[in-house]
């Protein structure tokens, strides 16, 4: 199973050449010194490379939190990395990243797609053969000749599987003010989501209220209207059927919309 991941992985990364180098290693390097300041969480993060699959590091949370050694998972790469995952959703994971490699290829501006972040999620069987949810979000750091992300910093949040999430992909804009706007959203697999008929402008202003930001905060932050900021919060409402904004922030945390 793992060879025929690497071989369609291997397809939708496809470069011209092994990704390394002095700038790669200096980045790394300030990354371990920060790794040494961040306390210990749910949460930790790779630097990721695509043109070899492997990992350039692993920091310091992921021993703990998956219980698996940081050794195994920079010896192995990522055909270690997915010899662990639920083998029933290797083939959509597949197509999500397919999808979101297609709609950056063919949708993103090579200048633009520094400011792009990308998120998607899976389970991995941990140390003690348990399942996890991974929810994981790269920002590309390199690309080839041809504008492809080739090296990317990923974090990874670490949820426990007790409720099987269907695999979403989105992709996201840095904008002019500093706030990310989504481009692209799928939800994979058969289970219907409440929220899958809510527009990409309703998931990001779900996304600022559940920041604790105002009507005016995210007016100001996605260049709209509060007036319009309004009719987004109650349209969602609507199609949800929640009376009021704390249910339908609930609602999107427990389903990874936002």
């Amino acid at each position: 199973m793992s060879e025929r991941i690497f071989d369609a992985y291997t397809d939708i990364f496809s470069t011209f050449k092994e990704f390394k180098g002095a700038t790669l290693e200096k980045h790394v390097e300030k990354l371990k010194q920060l790794d040494h300041l961040i306390p210990h969480s749910a949460t930790f993060f790779c630097v990721t490379n695509t043109s070899n699959q492997s990992f350039e590091y692993v920091s310091k949370n992921f021993e703990p939190t998956m219980m698996i050694s940081i050794d195994q998972m920079i010896d192995g790469g990522m055909k270690f990395w997915w010899s662990r995952m639920h083998q029933e959703e290797m083939s959509t994971w597949l197509q999500s990243l397919q999808d979101l490699m297609t709609f950056t290829m063919e949708n993103i501006a090579l200048e633009d797609r520094r400011r792009m972040t990308y998120t998607w999620n899976y389970r991995v069987r941990a140390g003690k053969d348990t399942y996890k949810n991974i929810i994981q979000h790269t920002t590309p750091m390199f690309f080839d000749d041809q504008g492809k992300p080739i090296i990317g910093l990923a974090h990874y949040s670490v949820l426990e599987a007790n409720e099987i999430l269907p695999i979403q992909a989105t992709a996201k804009i840095l904008n002019a003010n500093d706030e990310y706007e989504t481009l692209f959203y799928q939800t994979y697999g058969g289970q219907k989501l409440l929220v899958e008929d809510i527009t990409h402008r309703e998931r990001d202003v779900l996304r600022l209220l559940s920041f604790g930001y105002n009507n005016d905060d995210i007016s100001d932050k996605l260049n709209i209207s509060a007036h319009t900021v309004k009719t987004h919060r109650k349209n969602v409402m609507t199609k949800t059927g929640c009376k009021n904004t704390t249910q339908i922030v609930a609602m999107c945390i427990r389903q990874g919309i936002i």
